[in-house]
Formats: structure tokens, C-alpha cells, sequence
């Protein structure tokens, strides 16, 4: 039998995950590594902590799963998308990477945007320039560390990097590079006139192929650090986004997806490119050869309900991690105990900054509507509350571009929660399935193995034998009434409070 393998290079941890041909999982292993935050508005990670993990978690199934490592038939790579591995002509790692989530470089969007024309973004690259994309990292680089620029002969986003390690070979794919700001969307290849508008040198860039296209064969030195067979095919995978769609079998019109891990990521396919002209959302390549996704990103969805429960539960989560009980389960049982609309507090998840539809660093988070009634409860349903409010931003504007939506499948870690789940589908409206499996991105990148090596002749082939809706959270009418009216309320309050949001930045790092 032959058996695929899925590695996903998280913000958290490298999962690496085993499945049939079916897609069914056999083992799998996750291993974690720190994030870095030397500054605020930073955020970084040491490539060779991505390695270690891939080495750990590829020895750790290949011991649980009991087979042959020539029994893999195909590799698959998935990861964070827009971080950036600087490298030198020795593919050295010249300094850690920086990540998506990393907020230092508006000033460089700024440049870059001025020097492409604004107006000009929607056909050169279908994306507004955000300071989580790539290019304004390239561009800082040289800004502030001139020395390190100077060495720079490569520039590889997270999951390239363990492509090199493994194949030695610098390549990507369509739906990670379209994340760059540097990708000619629409026609799924580099952008010349954004890498000379930005002045960063095309030879940086890695050969871009097709997801399922094989692009090269584990090494010699490879095998032997993770027991890996030598000249496995490694094929193209995808970004986290396009790598856990297809992972849920977003690969035809109508199927949408919502995803709640750290961030949050509303994803509709596409036969063609649909850029929107507002730049209010992305327009990627698809992992699906030949085909599109428009999403819209919450960058702290999952994130929030973290901070919550170390803010509020410190005490109950210890308890739980004690007795092997889930402390997210208690938050959720406590939030049903309020009513819709929380008695009127309602929760901005602008933690981090955030993206869809306000790209804004200095976006922030915050609680309106405070009275002596709230309790701990009421602020653990606005939080729940305040994220699908997030979400629901990105499908009104599917539904401003005419994006069909006839199914909403739910994945990740918020999808665990029946209470979340009712949640969000009462505030938008429409009913969200959960799947019999929810293996993420690892999943997807494994599937693209099995295509890419021909145990499949299309990436929709694929998915039909692998995954199936197994649970559907109805949208209550009364309920979805009565969010419609804090909705309204929810969306008048960024742009209420940008103008604050920027002078408490200025403030706080004067």
C-alpha cells in the first residue's frame, strides 16, 4: 500500500500527518517552537526550529505508524504563508524569519504602493499591499539591516525553506507566492513590473510551479536526518489557506470555508481570477491547478479565545490541563449561559492589528458597551461573538462581489465548539457543516502528494474519496434578527476609533 505524507509548517508547531490513500490518517506528530517578539508590532522564527520539528515529527510516525519509509509514495509541504527566509549564496539563514503576523513594515507598503500606483495593484497583482505579505519585509530589510541585505541571494516563505532542506532545491507554488505581493495572481507567475517597482531582484525569487507538481526528490542528506526514503517526490503543496481548503474540500464553486485557528480566514473558490477592486479581500491562486480563491483574514479569531482564557481562566485552565479536560469546552458552556448579543458588550478582536477589512497595523482590541450587569460569562460570548462579527465582514463582501455561497464547511479549532459553531452561523446567516475529518493543511498537502504522484488524476478526485460533512449548525432566524442589529453596531466602531488606535500606538512607542 501506498501512503502520503502532509507537513505543515505552522505558527505553533510543524505538523506532519500520514494518511492512506483514501486520505485516511494513519499517525501523526506535532512539535512546537517559540516565537519570537524582540520588538513590538514583531514577530519572528528561527528557521532551523521548523527543521528540527519536521526531523522530530517525521522519525515520531514513521515509529508509530510502523511502516517503510519507501512505502511514501508522495510528499506534500504547507505552511504559514508570507514569512520571509532571507538566505545567502550558501543557503545560509542570514537572520530569523519574519512572519506573518508582524506589523513593523507600513511605511514600507506605503513606499512600495506609491511606487506601483495604487490604482495599478488590481491588475499587477489582484492585492493591496499589506504589512504581512512579503515584499515590505524584502524592503525593510534593506531599509534597516543594509548589511544583511547585502548578502541576501534568495528569499524562500516558510514551507520553501523545509522544500530546500529536503530537496535542495528553491522552489514554491502559486498559492503560497501569491501571498508575497510580488505574484502576478492572474496569471500565475511573478510580477516583473512589482519586483522592479519595489526594486527587490527577480534571481531572488524561487522557480514557481503548479500544486501538484513535483518539485523535487528527497536527498541523500535528508533521508538520513529524518529516515525518509532518498528520491521521494516532494510536490508543490500549498499555503496554509489553499493547503487546508482543499484539506476540506473547498475545490468547486459554491463551497465556502471558515477557519478559526490563531486567524481567521473566510475562503471562496474561484474558476477565475476576482480581485476585488475595493482590495478588501485577496484574490490567490488556488491550489486546484488553473483555478482561484478570494478570502478575507481575521488575524486574531482563535487568538482572542487564547487570550481570554489566559486572562480569565487562569485558575480553570490549570484544573483542566490537571484532569485532561478542555478548558475551551468550560469558556463555551459558560458563554451559553447569556443571551445573544451579550446585554450589549460587544468585543473588537483587533489584537494583533488586523487585515479583512481594515489593513491596519494599529488596529486594536476592545470591549464597548460595559455596565455593572457583565459578568465573566458575558465576556466570553462577546469574545465569541465579537470574532464571528470578524468573519461575517468578509462574507458580506462575497456577497457585495457576487460570490456564490451554497455550503459552509467549519474547520479548526473553533469549529470544536457546538456553542462557537451556532454562533457564527446565527450571525451570518448561513448553516456551517463541520467533516468527518479535520486534519487542516497537513490533510491538504497530503492529497496534493497523492494527485501530484498519480494515485489521483484531479485534485476534486481526491477530495470526493477523502471528505465528508458529517455535522450542520442551522442559523436560527430570531437569533440572526437579532445580530443583524449589533452588527450594525460592531461595524460603526473601527472607524470610529482609528483615528485612537493610531495615536495610542504613537503613544505607546514615543
Amino acid at each position: 500500500m501506498s501512503y502520503y505524507l502532509g507537513i505543515d509548517i505552522g505558527t505553533s508547531g510543524t505538523k506532519t500527518l500520514l494518511v492512506d490513500v483514501a486520505g485516511r490518517p494513519v499517525a501523526s506528530a506535532t512539535f512546537g517552537y517559540p516565537l519570537l517578539t524582540p520588538a513590538p508590532q514583531w514577530a519572528e522564527q528561527n528557521p532551523a526550529d521548523w527543521w528540527d520539528a519536521v526531523v522530530q515529527g517525521v522519525r515520531e510516525i514513521l515509529a508509530k505508524s510502523g511502516i517503510d519509509a519507501s512505502e511514501i509514495a508522495g510528499i506534500g509541504l504547507s505552511g504559514q504563508m508570507h514569512g520571509s527566509v532571507f538566505l545567502d549564496r550558501e543557503d545560509n539563514v542570514l537572520r530569523p524569519a519574519i512572519l506573518w503576523c508582524d506589523q513593523r513594515t507600513q511605511a514600507e507598503c506605503d513606499w512600495i504602493t506609491e511606487q506601483a500606483g495604487r490604482e495599478n495593484l488590481p491588475a499587477l497583482i489582484g492585492n493591496p499591499v499589506l504589512t504581512g505579505f512579503t515584499a515590505p519585509k524584502i524592503v525593510w530589510l534593506r531599509n534597516h539591516e543594509p548589511d544583511i541585505y547585502a548578502r541576501v541571494a534568495k528569499v524562500l516563505l516558510p514551507k520553501d525553506y523545509i522544500r530546500l532542506k529536503l530537496t535542495g532545491v528553491h522552489a514554491t507554488e502559486v498559492s503560497d507566492a501569491s501571498g508575497t505581493a510580488l505574484f502576478d495572481v492572474a496569471n500565475r507567475r511573478w510580477s516583473l513590473e512589482m519586483l522592479a517597482a519595489a526594486g527587490i531582484p527577480a534571481s531572488w525569487m524561487p522557480d514557481s510551479a503548479e500544486s501538484i507538481e513535483v518539485t523535487g526528490h528527497v536527498s541523500a542528506d535528508a533521508a538520513t536526518a529524518t529516515g525518509l526514503a532518498a528520491g521521494t517526490p516532494v510536490v508543490g503543496g500549498g499555503g496554509d489557506q489553499a493547503a487546508g481548503a482543499v484539506g476540506s474540500g473547498i475545490v468547486e464553486t459554491g463551497i465556502v470555508s471558515s477557519t478559526v485557528g490563531t486567524s481567521g480566514v473566510v475562503f471562496a473558490f474561484s474558476d477565475t481570477p476576482a480581485a476585488d477592486p475595493g482590495l478588501r479581500v485577496h484574490s490567490f491562486c488556488h491550489a486546484v491547478p488553473g483555478k482561484w480563491h478570494t478570502m478575507g483574514v481575521v488575524l486574531s479569531a482563535g487568538g482572542s479565545l487564547r487570550w481570554l482564557r489566559d486572562t480569565f481562566y487562569a485558575s480553570e485552565t490549570a484544573a483542566a490541563h490537571a484532569s485532561g479536560q478542555d478548558v475551551y469546552s468550560l469558556i463555551a458552556d459558560e458563554a451559553a449561559t447569556v443571551e445573544a448579543g451579550s446585554e450589549g458588550l460587544i468585543f473588537l478582536p483587533y489584537l494583533t492589528g488586523e487585515r479583512t477589512p481594515y489593513p491596519d497595523p494599529d488596529a486594536r482590541g476592545a470591549f464597548v458597551g460595559l455596565t455593572l450587569r457583565h459578568t465573566r460569562a458575558h465576556f466570553a460570548r462577546a469574545v465569541l461573538e465579537g470574532v464571528a462579527f470578524a468573519l461575517n465582514d468578509t462574507f458580506l463582501i462575497f456577497q457585495d462581489m457576487g460570490v456564490a455561497i451554497s455550503e459552509v464547511r467549519t474547520s479548526g479549532g473553533g469549529a470544536k465548539s457546538p456553542v462557537w459553531r451556532q454562533i457564527h452561523a446565527d450571525v451570518t446567516g448561513y448553516a456551517h457543516c463541520t467533516l468527518q475529518v479535520d486534519e487542516g493543511p497537513a490533510l491538504g498537502a497530503a492529497l496534493l502528494a497523492a494527485v501530484g504522484t498519480g494515485a489521483y488524476a484531479t485534485v476534486a478526485d481526491a477530495c470526493a474519496a477523502a471528505i465528508q460533512t458529517v455535522e450542520t449548525s442551522v442559523a436560527n432566524s430570531a437569533a440572526h434578527a437579532r445580530y443583524g442589529r449589533f452588527n450594525g453596531i460592531y461595524r460603526s466602531l473601527y472607524p470610529a476609533l482609528k483615528g485612537e488606535f493610531a495615536a495610542i500606538t504613537k503613544a505607546v512607542i514615543s
